[in-house]
């Protein structure tokens, strides 16, 4: 597994711009990108099409802030 750190905003409601950072665990870039998608259609029911990514980077071990990832990750 690898890291991602996926940035953009998202439209909710009448707030056109809500900016996002999350970092997510997949194997491969579009894998990420597909669970982002997810994550925010569950928990604020927004379509992906109200979803503007800006930037993916793929992190390094040492870069990862989330606990869960970097467990998800290194297994430490």
């Amino acid at each position: 597994m690898k890291a991602y750190k996926i940035s953009g905003t998202f439209k909710m409601g009448s707030v056109e711009q809500n900016p996002f950072t999350i970092e997510l665990a997949a194997k491969r870039k579009d894998e990420a990108v597909n669970k982002l998608y997810s994550i925010l259609g569950s928990k604020h029911g927004v379509k992906r099409r109200e979803v503007k990514i800006t930037e993916v980077k793929s992190l390094k071990k040492e870069e990862i802030e989330d606990p869960v990832v970097r467990y998800q990750v290194t297994g430490e």
